[in-house]
């Protein structure tokens, strides 16, 4: 089974997001792994914006990448370029590195419906 970690800063809004994604889209086909080089919580934000599109992110936890030392890992996905930076190295002898900045939603200030476009 292929083992993928989704990296950002935090891991407590768009990790989440996308590990919760991901999970969806494997159909158990990979195990998926998220963490931060940080740990800030589960941003409750992702976990209403998931719940929208069907996916229950509650049970995720908030993980440092030190937590995941000695998985092999066939993907490393960082999503926010201040991780790809700052990420102390993994060891890993073929895992495919892929880099997406993604916006980071937890950032949005301003009412409810204004920071989840509902107007």
């Amino acid at each position: 089974m292929k083992n993928i970690l989704v990296l950002c800063t935090g891991n407590s809004c768009r990790s989440q997001m996308a590990h919760g994604y991901l999970e969806r889209l494997a159909k158990g086909k990979a195990k998926i792994y998220s963490a931060g080089i940080e740990t800030h919580g589960l941003n409750p934000g992702a976990v209403s914006i998931m719940a929208e599109d069907g996916i229950d992110i509650t049970s995720h936890t908030s993980n440092h990448v030190d937590e995941y030392q000695g998985i092999e890992w066939s993907y490393i996905i960082t999503v926010c370029d201040h991780a790809k930076e700052n990420c102390p190295f993994i060891p890993s002898k073929n895992a495919k590195r892929i880099h997406h900045n993604f916006f980071d939603p937890s950032k949005v200030s301003g009412r409810e419906e204004e920071k989840t476009c509902r107007l």
